[in-house]
């Protein structure tokens, strides 16, 4: 008897996790933009370009989420920075990415030399999210956030609200804490440490 419960048991543990791996299904991606044209558009003006990775310390992470509330998933992030023939900083460039239940949104995020957003948009998305974040990239709904430093108001604007139903709002929510995201690594980040490149 015990024999048989445990074989039912085990059944019905192997639907519930292919019912599982049904529901968190991903569909190919949709590329908007290469990263080649999403650092140029973001690096306008630039004259010479550089990249700069960093590694998160742990007293930055823990400055992270006091800040914002969110634990950065990666230890590890690269910017692109643009400067002048001078050399002094026009903007920088990274891509912040979210992994959803539908697959990977994917964002390019521009922020100028005082860390405040410059611009946004999205680079990368799957087949299944695109109908729900097409509205939002129609009407260029990232600049609503241009202006503003890691320490902004990172809310949904009335464009965003009005532009679908709730999974284009969900969604929406997504792409600005990744603008908002940007905004913190950088500040946190390149504005806070010398600079060699």
């Amino acid at each position: 008897m015990s024999r048989l419960i445990v074989r039912l048991l085990g059944g019905v543990g192997l639907v519930v996790l292919a019912a599982g791996m049904v529901a968190a299904h991903v569909t190919p991606p949709v590329v908007l933009t290469s990263d080649r044209e999403a650092v140029a558009g973001l690096l306008s003006g630039s004259r010479r370009f550089f990249v700069r990775e960093v590694r998160l310390s742990s007293p930055e992470r823990e400055a992270i989420q006091k800040q914002s509330g969110w634990t950065p998933s990666e230890d590890f992030y690269r910017f692109y920075l643009g400067r002048d023939d001078q050399g002094a900083l026009v903007a920088a460039t990274t891509f912040m990415t979210e992994y959803t239940i539908h697959g990977p949104v994917r964002v390019a995020v521009g922020l100028g030399p005082d860390g405040k957003v410059k611009g946004a948009q999205v680079v990368e998305l799957t087949e299944e999210t695109y109908p729900w974040v097409k509205p939002l990239i129609d009407q260029d709904f990232a600049r609503d956030y241009v202006g503003q430093g890691s320490t902004g108001r990172y809310t949904l604007t009335d464009r965003v609200r009005a532009a679908g139903d709730s999974m284009t709002q969900f969604y929406g929510q997504v792409i600005v804490s990744l603008i908002q995201r940007a905004a913190i690594l950088y500040d946190t980040t390149v504005l806070k440490r010398p600079t060699s490149g």
